[in-house]
């Protein structure tokens, strides 16, 4: 706790450092290394991690470190998963978080291989911290995979893209939902507390934000959310702006999110927690549209 306060991060951040920097170290090809740190650090708004820990301290709490580390394994797999979706073979992204994408800055094979990095991170990650607490360990590995292979993760979710006909709400689940699910399903688990409750809740935060999502696409202004707007039309993408329309969205996300707050299950500081889904929802809204969904 001192190594947290003295250097004003919180414990997930740290966790990322530690990660990327054993992933990075001298041994490491030199460019490798660079895409590493570049695809983790600034990091955006580290929903997920702090989701995880929030889910694990409304729960009493699990060991420190494997709670850290799991909560820093979810941030990682998510970043890998930006690094890949925004390679030309998918969205071809010139730019995530307000600067070149990895592949423009460092091409594509190296960010292929980033990706695959930092995925292999996430788990060793795990590994690492579970000496404490090892009987949590296969379960935690279970809802975090879970959360990214398939047929529900976001490997699933990003294969739908592929497919001629898509149910936008399987689709949703697995291209956001899955890692949301994942970080409130880890954060259970390493506290001991009910998984399948706190699932439930992932699931509707996960969905809140893919409508989010999709309407930062089609409304918002690429310098506001740091990466390019009209993705979905241009890739002829299924979104809940072209299904529903711009207001249908909106409104469908109110009620998402509605649904989300509902979903925080009896816990110590249950209001609070419901407060930060509401807030963290409101957010990834363009600015124009935040009033109206609120």
């Amino acid at each position: 706790m001192g190594k947290i306060e003295a250097q004003g991060l919180p414990g997930y951040e740290l966790a990322l450092q530690d990660a990327v920097t054993l992933a990075a170290g001298d041994a490491c090809p030199p460019q490798l290394a660079r895409a590493l740190q570049y695809a983790v650090f600034p990091g955006g708004a580290r929903v997920r991690p702090q989701l995880c820990m929030a889910v694990a301290a409304a729960n009493g709490g699990g060991d420190p470190a494997l709670t850290r580390a799991a909560a820093a394994a979810i941030e990682l797999l998510h970043c890998a998963s930006l690094v890949h979706d925004d390679m030309p073979c998918f969205d071809n992204a010139s730019e995530r978080r307000g600067k070149p994408s990895v592949h423009q800055a460092f091409g594509e094979q190296l960010a292929l291989l980033a990706g695959d990095a930092l995925i292999v991170a996430a788990f060793e990650t795990l590994g690492r911290a579970a000496a404490g607490d090892p009987a949590r360990l296969p379960p935690l590995l279970a809802v975090i995979a879970e959360g990214v292979g398939a047929p529900h993760g976001i490997c699933a979710g990003q294969a739908w893209e592929c497919e001629s006909r898509v149910d936008l709400e399987r689709y949703h689940r697995a291209k956001t939902g899955a890692l949301f699910i994942a970080a409130t399903a880890a954060g259970a688990v390493v506290s001991g507390g009910d998984v399948d409750a706190w699932r439930r809740l992932g699931d509707c935060i996960g969905h809140s934000y893919q409508v989010a999502d999709d309407i930062l696409d089609a409304a918002a202004e690429a310098a506001e959310i740091g990466k390019p707007t009209g993705q979905d039309e241009a890739h002829g993408r299924p979104s809940a702006v072209r299904s529903l329309g711009l207001d249908g969205a909106v409104a469908h996300l109110k009620a998402l999110v509605d649904a989300s707050v509902e979903a925080v299950p009896p816990c110590a500081g249950r209001e609070q927690l419901q407060q930060l889904v509401r807030n963290q929802s409101r957010r990834f809204l363009p600015k124009s549209l935040a009033g109206q969904a609120a």
